[in-house]
């Protein structure tokens, strides 16, 4: 579960199914790639990363991408953005800089590691503001956050061997995996990352609460 650092471009095949879902204030435009299960439907998913971009507080209205695919196309964008080899779950490809987003706990600041204890993640942050420095948008435009691209045949895969969820052992339902793909997905586009264990903590925490299920220990 990774975070890169462009947006996705076009994937492998040339027919592709594309539906943009509205759940206000957000646009989620699902692209669906040629061979991707179709595990959950269309409009869960855009409704579990609608949830998700409310509990980060993102900048409103706007849009955000979610491409569904499979291990290859997850192999080659690996290899191309993080320099890594093999298929992952899921990537993402946030457009704007964290500073867009709320603040959230982290394990580290600027000026050196914090005395400071953990605190937990609002339960509704309130929403960011963001305009951009160098264009303004058309009227009644919407801002794009960034996109998200799932190997749905990775999280059937890890769903069904036992290496699923949060810590990568837990065997559930691949639609349940999917949702979480979605979720951390949406996440790490609107700024959070899991490399110290503080923020850790606190992302799991807040997918949980999207997801409605028990918080991972």
């Amino acid at each position: 579960m990774e975070v890169g650092t462009t947006p996705a471009e076009a994937g492998t095949g040339t027919r592709v199914a594309s539906r943009a879902v509205y759940r206000p204030p957000w646009r989620i435009d699902v692209t669906v790639r040629p061979g991707a299960h179709r595990v959950v439907p269309i409009a869960e998913l855009a409704r579990t990363a609608a949830t998700a971009l409310d509990a980060a507080g993102a900048p409103r209205p706007a849009s955000i991408g979610l491409i569904l695919s499979d291990d290859r196309e997850l192999a080659g964008l690996n290899e191309t953005y993080m320099g890594a080899s093999g298929p992952t779950d899921v990537l993402s490809f946030p457009l704007l800089p964290p500073t867009a987003f709320p603040a959230h706990p982290r394990e580290t600041a600027p000026g050196g590691p914090s005395s400071a204890p953990a605190t937990p993640a609002p339960a509704t942050p309130a929403p960011a503001t963001f305009a951009p420095a160098t264009f303004a948008l058309p009227p009644r435009a919407r801002l794009h956050l960034g996109d998200i691209v799932v190997s749905v045949e990775r999280a059937i895969e890890q769903a069904e061997a036992g290496r699923g969820g949060w810590s990568g052992d837990l065997r559930w339902a691949a639609a349940d995996e999917l949702r979480l793909l979605v979720t951390h997905g949406a996440f790490h586009v609107c700024g959070w990352d899991h490399a110290e264990p503080i923020e850790r903590a606190a992302m799991r925490a807040l997918e949980a609460r999207v997801l409605g299920v028990d918080v991972p220990r």
